[in-house]
């Protein structure tokens, strides 16, 4: 079972980088090298943590199936921010929350509506569903906004840290979380039959319960010692290469967290599943600005080290761009490929911005 697993993707055989970096890191690699081996490692990793979810979602039926789904689904993410948090690196973990958020709603769903839409003149796709989603998007863009407009309004600049500004943030990540636990619901309970139930995995897994939770278990392990050695790296491989952490946060992290879900959108999209392709793009932005943002701040009020939500003008900008253009993408439910072509040129421009913004 575990061999047809492995055999599922080709993005398995990335996994020769697991121990490669760990070859690297006790050779005491140069740090560029070893924070390219754990990248390449992290890819297939995520892509795991996927699958075996999914095998035991298969076990334990459509709602408690989709819960396992929200809740594993950006685990890499969690695993990197966390460390990263730990480390004090507040700012690379804005920075992928950012691009996580904008990767998925633009670069993702570009490629994908390009994917879908080549060969056909036009790609349909469930509205309701897409709406429900970029609606709550942009409820996280209000969430982003208001805390940087408080410390604006007080303090008259961004870079200001506070108690008050620390417990604001903590109370709309409460807020935040809220919504999120009620969308889960709304999707997978109240509403199932109007939204598509994604979540609903139509034949069982042949592999048990208990071989699926100690690979996932496994996994999670490996991907918590590659993002280890990956955040430990950050700062040397920024100064070695003469990037900024914050272009490192935002693009080359996020991309590498959500690379399996983003050839998963793509594959089900040329086959003519654009509803699943735009669930994963639009589920998965949402996903990480009310679930995974609000949490990592309540993370770091658990670990003494409180992280606000105010984020630069460049992020809170760039979430606000991707939210508005995904909501306007989601008003007719259908595409087509020229579409996707719109989404990714304002990906790549706002990449391109990223990598010329000052260190703070």
């Amino acid at each position: 079972m575990t061999r047809d697993l492995l055999g599922e993707s080709p993005l398995n055989w990335l996994l020769l980088a697991v121990p490669a970096t760990l070859v690297l890191w006790l050779l005491h690699a140069p740090e560029p090298v070893t924070f390219g081996a754990a990248t390449i490692a992290l890819i297939p990793l995520a892509a795991l943590i996927g699958q075996t979810t999914e095998i035991i979602a298969s076990h334990t039926g459509p709602v408690l199936g989709g819960l396992l789904s929200a809740t594993f689904g950006n685990a890499t993410e969690l695993v990197v921010a966390t460390l990263a948090l730990i480390r004090g690196l507040d700012e690379v973990v804005k920075a992928s929350i950012t691009g996580s958020i904008i990767g998925n709603a633009l670069l993702v769903l570009g490629m994908s509506m390009i994917a879908a839409g080549i060969g056909r003149e036009r790609v349909f796709f469930n509205r309701v569903a897409a709406s429900t989603s970029s609606t709550t998007l942009l409820l996280a863009v209000t969430a982003l906004v208001m805390p940087a407009v408080f410390n604006l309004a007080v303090f008259g600049r961004l870079q200001n840290a506070s108690p008050a500004l620390d417990q604001l943030s903590l109370l709309v990540a409460l807020v935040l979380i809220s919504t999120y636990s009620l969308s889960l619901i709304f999707s997978l309970i109240t509403h199932r039959g109007i939204l598509i139930n994604l979540a609903e995995i139509p034949e069982q897994s042949p592999m048990k319960v208990g071989p699926a939770v100690f690979i996932l278990a496994l996994v999670t392990l490996v991907t918590t010692f590659e993002s280890d050695i990956l955040v430990g790296t950050i700062e040397a491989t920024t100064r070695a290469l003469g990037i900024t952490e914050f272009f490192v946060g935002a693009i080359i992290i996020a991309i590498v967290g959500n690379a399996a879900e983003h050839l998963s959108a793509i594959l089900v999209a040329r086959h003519g599943q654009m509803d699943l392709a735009v669930h994963i793009a639009t589920g998965s932005a949402t996903q990480i600005a009310v679930f995974v943002a609000p949490f990592l701040v309540i993370i770091s009020w658990l670990i003494a080290a409180p992280m606000s939500l105010v984020f630069n003008a460049f992020e809170i900008a760039a979430v606000a761009l991707a939210a508005v253009i995904v909501t306007i993408a989601a008003l007719d439910g259908e595409t087509n490929w020229f579409e996707g072509v719109q989404l990714v040129a304002v990906y790549l421009i706002i990449a391109i911005a990223f990598f010329y913004v000052p260190v703070p």
